[in-house]
């Protein structure tokens, strides 16, 4: 009988133990304090945030970011949407831990500056496919399969 407590036991720890031990932990509140103390920091999520785009690159060479171009994307509704600089998109987009895959663009069709347009056309190289995602604290990374890579900053 004693036996069969332990194995019930462990059965019932083991699991806790696992989850405990995923949470990341920080450094505090970036006081400078040098307390050491550590706190548990939520990782936030790569939906419901309006992703202000910092840098693109394409195949390995930077581009200049033009305008004010964001992306974000909506787990309820099964959405993307935003600004790509110039045109207002929007596209079906299925997030998974992970991968978030982008339907076609709809974009609006207005004609801009050519730096804006740039900026667009480097944009519109996440859709239309599976774009990886890494939250990390207030920065999104974005990597697609055709090497686009886009670092954007969560708006406040």
């Amino acid at each position: 009988m004693d036996k069969q407590r332990f194995t019930l036991a462990v059965l019932t720890i083991v699991p806790l133990v696992v989850a405990c031990g995923s949470e990341k932990a920080t450094s505090g509140s970036g006081s400078g304090s040098g307390s050491g103390a550590s706190s548990v920091a939520a990782q936030r999520p790569v939906t419901g945030v309006d992703w202000q785009v910092q840098s693109i690159t394409v195949n390995g060479a930077a581009k200049n970011v033009h305008g004010k171009p964001y992306l974000a994307f909506d787990a309820k509704t099964g959405k993307a949407g935003g600004h790509l600089g110039c045109n207002a998109v929007n596209a079906t987009a299925t997030v998974r831990a992970g991968h978030i895959t982008l339907g076609r663009p709809s974009t609006t069709r207005m004609m801009c500056d050519a730096s804006l347009m740039g900026t667009e056309r480097a944009l519109l190289g996440l859709f239309n496919g599976q774009v990886d995602y890494r939250v990390d604290q207030d920065t999104a990374t974005l990597t697609s399969a055709n090497g686009t890579i886009v670092h954007a900053r969560a708006d406040k």
